[in-house]
């Protein structure tokens, strides 16, 4: 059995105390489930208790968010979340470097940071390629950071507009049955991209640069025959694509454009049989010029613990049935 062992955290003061440990603890609940040690708060003090590793993980922890604070960086459980993790990692100390850079400000002021080392290689990644492919689990910040970057870029004059698209696999890219415009169409499909616009510009203005045009919505089906200048253009949910969508895709990107190619091999919704044009891509690019590939894993999913979890079982489901699949 491992050494049990227990060590005092004390906060400069109250105010520092309530903003690390949470509406009822919630930050050091996450924390303790992380580094499976025991957190009890005491005034401007925390006992941690556990396994002497651990404890030592969680105070390092607690240390290095204590900076933060300093910094009058406002905390959110993702940076616990992140924090934990980078110390079950080894890369604490580098913890503090991803706040020093702010993407963007949303609509209500708030800062945009990368959250962890994938995120950070992602965005690098994004200013230095023309194409850049974002591969890896839900939860991650993909889609997130895509429209962020794409935001950043149009509020700077980088380009003249937003283009993002998707495979709309459950409707067979056939949607003219469905009822409305192309716009009414699709909405259902990009719900994540509403979502991020909205946190990021607010609806309202969403609305006004869907209307103008400066936004612009499609189903990929929609994209042949394009060729797209001066845009930023994202492809979510890459997965879903056959090869000739891909290529199609790709050959889209015109003079001043950057493009974005998100993606989770994992969740492939394509008909049995059909070939994901994002896993050949991988094969069949990995050494094209200026166009580069951004692999997450789930050590980088910076949702709730648990989601990590799911998805390490998954792989590990998955892992077992291939290994089953080989023996027989």
């Amino acid at each position: 059995m491992a050494e049990q062992t227990q060590k005092n955290f004390t906060f400069d003061n109250i105010e520092q105390t309530s903003k690390l440990t949470g509406v009822q603890d919630d930050y050091l609940k996450l924390i303790e489930d992380a580094l499976e040690v025991k957190l009890s708060p005491r005034g401007t003090q925390v006992n941690i208790s556990g396994e002497a590793e651990q404890v030592s993980l969680a105070y390092q922890v607690l240390k290095a968010l204590v900076q933060l604070v300093k910094k009058q960086i406002s905390i959110s459980a993702a940076d616990i979340v992140s924090a934990t993790t980078m110390a079950k990692r080894g890369t604490l100390e580098y913890f503090a470097d991803l706040y020093s850079e702010t993407l963007i400000r949303d609509y209500k002021g708030r800062a945009v940071r990368v959250k962890n080392f994938g995120q950070r290689q992602y965005i690098h990644s994004i200013r230095q390629n023309d194409v850049t492919f974002g591969i890896g689990p839900a939860g991650t910040g993909k889609t997130f950071l895509a429209v962020v970057m794409a935001i950043s870029a149009l509020k700077k004059g980088d380009v003249e507009r937003i283009i993002i698209t998707r495979p709309a696999v459950e409707a067979g890219e056939s949607l003219g049955f469905l009822p409305g415009d192309l716009k009414e169409k699709v909405d259902p499909y990009m719900r994540p991209i509403y979502d991020a616009m909205n946190t990021l510009v607010g609806s309202e203005h969403t609305a006004r640069l869907l209307e103008r045009g400066t936004i612009e919505i499609a189903p990929l089906a929609y994209m042949r025959g394009r060729t797209l200048d001066d845009a930023f253009i994202i492809l979510d949910e890459a997965q879903n694509t056959t090869n000739q969508q891909m290529k199609m895709f790709l050959t889209r990107l015109g003079f001043g454009s950057k493009m974005i190619v998100n993606g989770d091999i994992s969740q492939i919704d394509l008909p049995r049989g059909a070939k994901s044009g994002l896993i050949s891509a991988q094969r069949v690019l990995r050494n094209v010029d200026h166009l580069n590939f951004v692999n997450f894993s789930s050590g980088d999913v910076v949702r709730h613990p648990v989601v990590g979890q799911i998805v390490n079982a998954y792989e590990a489901a998955d892992a077992r049935l291939a290994e089953l699949k080989k023996e027989s």
